[in-house]
């Protein structure tokens, strides 16, 4: 008896055909991420070889939070408006012993037929009173009343560093506020120690604790 052949139509045919497109989709996925893990590592490390890195934290020892340090390093400014700059005048120089004796001579301090050596400079604008500036980002340290050489403003900065602005009046600061560059502190001001330089600004830098030129950071 002949078998015959089911003509059923729901039962269907197995296909054979392939499926060509699954490989070559499955390498360009991983191609993509290989060239994707490449960008990524060559943005992760700095054209010098080392690991980029971005700004650096620290924790506030105050509430514990976490505060963000200056990524770029804050250089000087003149502790003055800088439009000022053409009007200014060094009237007593930083007593250096590798400078000039002209520079030396100009930087002796004298009271009471007693010669005393500068700290800093003694900077004037006009003769006329004018605005003291933050030259730099810093909290301040001491604020300090002193009719006789004149009151004075001190701020503390990172790397060792403090300026001194003395002979000033009308402080608008006070001890342990954080003050950005530029910020005003007071006004200039004459003082008895160093009368003949008549109103003027006795700007003084240190450095780990020593008196240093502020021709050093700036170009007095």
């Amino acid at each position: 008896m002949r078998e015959e052949k089911s003509n059923n139509p729901s039962l269907p045919k197995k296909s054979r055909k392939k499926q060509t497109w699954l490989w070559p989709a499955i390498y360009v996925g991983f191609s993509l991420l290989f060239v994707g893990m490449i960008w990524g590592y060559n943005a992760f490390i700095s054209p010098d070889g080392d690991v980029a890195k971005g700004p650096s934290t620290e924790v506030d020892g105050k509430d514990g939070k976490e505060v963000v340090v200056n990524a770029q390093k804050e250089t000087m400014k003149f502790p003055f408006d800088e439009a000022m700059l053409d009007h200014m005048a060094i009237l007593n120089d930083f007593y250096d012993v590798n400078a000039t004796e002209e520079s030396q001579e100009n930087s002796l301090l004298v009271f009471n037929q007693t010669y005393e050596t500068n700290n800093g400079v003694a900077i004037a604008i006009d003769g006329e009173p004018f605005e003291v500036l933050a030259a730099m980002t810093g909290t301040v340290k001491e604020v300090n009343i002193d009719p006789f050489l004149g009151d004075e403003v001190v701020l503390e900065h990172e790397d060792g560093l403090v300026t001194r602005y003395r002979s000033v009046k009308e402080i608008s600061v006070k001890v342990g506020d954080v003050v950005p560059q530029g910020q005003p502190l007071a006004t200039t001001t004459e003082n008895d120690f160093n009368a003949a330089a008549g109103v003027h600004l006795q700007f003084e830098v240190f450095e780990n604790g020593e008196a240093v030129n502020p021709g050093t950071y700036l170009a007095f």
